[in-house]
């Protein structure tokens, strides 16, 4: 596979009619990076793939790949390989047909097309169904199909948009193992675009979060959990959820629903901010928040206490089973270093 498979945005805009979609996007890939492009429908997430693609043109910018400007170059000529959301398998054609047809597609020998067609399929895990036609196979198996046609001519890109989505939940478990370790043994450049945040956090080197058409962090998995760089993100990523409070900052404590509690930050005036707490973070204590509990979430190894505190609620998530049950009473508290402070009014980190 080629090691070569830098990717850069620099300003890129898509506009459709009066709507713009993307507002000016920059950024850039590392040869050789899983990258993933993480946020809600309809942030912009899709439309820059299909941008790298070749299949959408941008309204203004600029899209570079391996120092060349491609803005402007066809997809054929872009050496990228796509799997969408769909699989868009050839129904009449046999799995050998559909991973072959790309290497079809640009002349190959029968020889040539036959030996790099079992290859990808043993990659993927499905030499054994090369025979078989799509209706024949399962939603998972359809995902390998594509999966082993788009790394069949050795593309420097690797594109894929929601490659799992159409699969169960522990089918998709093993399939996003699986993907991670072919993405490896493989070393190609690979954007990957999910809704999934906890896809996101287990699959990439590096992820975007989208958000209205702006990319608004780009970081590890755990630069973007751990420090959220504004408050649109914080209430993303995390399951459950951060909850986010209400507060006052007084350079060494906040003032959270009419207690006070030590914050380790920065800051030299006073102002209103937005308290952020994992629900991990959220502590049973002995004096702190008085909370009533209104919901308990029994999962087994953990329990999400959803709790009510002055008409604000919270989620606090404990290991094992509780003794707690609805209706009861509890104090809240956290440690100082667990609280994400964000200004309210432009809603950017403080701490």
């Amino acid at each position: 596979m080629k090691t070569s498979g830098n990717v850069r945005l620099q300003q890129v805009v898509k506009r459709h009619g009066e709507t713009t979609v993307l507002h000016g996007i920059n950024l850039e890939i590392e040869a050789g990076e899983l990258f993933v492009l993480l946020g809600p429908s309809g942030s912009g997430k899709t439309t820059t793939l299909r941008i790298l693609a070749g299949l959408e043109e941008v309204s203004g910018g600029e899209v570079w790949f391996d120092g060349k400007n491609i803005t402007h170059t066809d997809p054929g000529e872009r050496d990228v390989a796509m799997v969408f959301q769909s699989y868009a398998l050839y129904p009449h054609m046999t799995v050998e047909k559909n991973i072959g047809f790309p290497l079809k597609m640009i002349g190959a020998s029968v020889t040539e097309i036959k030996r790099s067609v079992e290859d990808a399929a043993q990659r993927v895990g499905i030499k054994h169904l090369l025979e078989r036609r799509p209706g024949q196979l399962s939603g998972g198996q359809q995902q390998r199909v594509a999966l082993a046609r788009a790394i069949v001519r050795e593309p420097r890109l690797f594109l894929l948009d929601e490659p799992l989505s159409n699969l169960d939940a522990k089918l998709r478990l093993e399939t996003r193992l699986e993907l991670h370790q072919l993405q490896r043994d493989l070393g190609v450049t690979t954007v990957y675009v999910t809704h999934d945040q906890e896809e996101a956090m287990t699959l990439a080197d590096r992820i975007a979060v989208f958000m209205d058409g702006r990319i608004v962090q780009v970081g590890t998995p755990r630069e973007i959990f751990g420090q959220p760089a504004q408050i649109s993100v914080a209430g993303f990523i995390g399951t459950p959820p951060m909850n986010l409070i209400p507060a006052v900052w007084h350079q060494q404590h906040v003032d959270v629903l009419g207690e006070k509690f030590e914050v380790t930050a920065n800051g030299a005036q006073i102002r209103e901010v937005t308290l952020g707490l994992r629900p991990t973070d959220l502590r049973l204590t002995n004096v702190g928040l008085t909370a009533q509990v209104q919901y308990i979430e029994d999962l087994g190894d953990y329990s999400i206490l959803n709790l009510r505190v002055q008409g604000q609620s919270l989620k606090a998530k404990v290991q094992g089973l509780t003794a707690l049950h609805e209706g009861d009473t509890v104090q809240l508290g956290f440690a100082p270093d667990a609280a994400h402070l964000f200004d309210r009014s432009t809603g950017l980190r403080l701490n």
